[in-house]
């Protein structure tokens, strides 16, 4: 069963970090979340499948989840695996930030096709950009992205730039469950 405090101390226990670091958006950050830290733990990987899956559930079930590769593919594992368990199907899918060099030389790999409903999945949300790149690849397939779902929103932009793109936006926790304030634009 998911527990959102169980998913929040795990958080805090194995990938929140204070320093100083650069965002993968430019962005400077007095913290940062390490979220394969979680999503390739057992028990994070259990608690992200049951959190998502339960999330799905609650609107309409996608034929497929996935995002932008290496930072998705433990999510989308987790949450097919616990998809099967449940017996409430939902493939996943990868989108590379290169296409492969040889076959098919596709960005999206995996058992999906053009026209179905997807939904894309991040660990960490900052300005949205990499799940925007993952939205845009996905569409490019041919895939309709009905949703963007993330385990942590740092409440820096993301959710907002979903909404222009006119997509949904959830997610499992925000940085306010640690504790901590946003960092607004003029601190960066």
């Amino acid at each position: 069963m998911y527990s959102k405090s169980a998913l929040l101390a795990l958080f805090r226990h194995k990938a929140l970090k204070f320093g100083s670091f650069t965002l993968s958006s430019g962005k400077k950050a007095s913290y940062y979340l390490d979220g394969k830290q979680v999503t390739l733990d057992p028990e994070g990987a259990r608690l992200v499948g049951e959190g998502i899956l339960d999330m799905l559930l609650v609107d309409r079930l996608p034929a497929a989840i996935g995002g932008m590769s290496i930072g998705a593919d433990p999510i989308t594992a987790a949450v097919v695996t616990m998809s099967a368990v449940r017996g409430t199907p939902v493939r996943g899918f990868m989108i590379r930030k290169e296409p492969k060099g040889h076959g098919t030389q596709q960005y999206v790999e995996g058992p999906v096709r053009p026209g179905e409903e997807v939904v894309i999945v991040e660990d960490v949300v900052t300005t949205g950009g990499s799940s925007l790149a993952a939205v845009d690849r996905a569409e490019a397939f041919g895939l309709k992205v009905i949703r963007v779902v993330g385990l942590v929103d740092r409440l820096e932009g993301g959710a907002e730039a979903f909404a222009r793109r006119g997509l949904r936006f959830d997610s499992l926790l925000s940085i306010r469950d640690f504790g901590i304030e946003p960092q607004s634009a003029d601190s960066q």
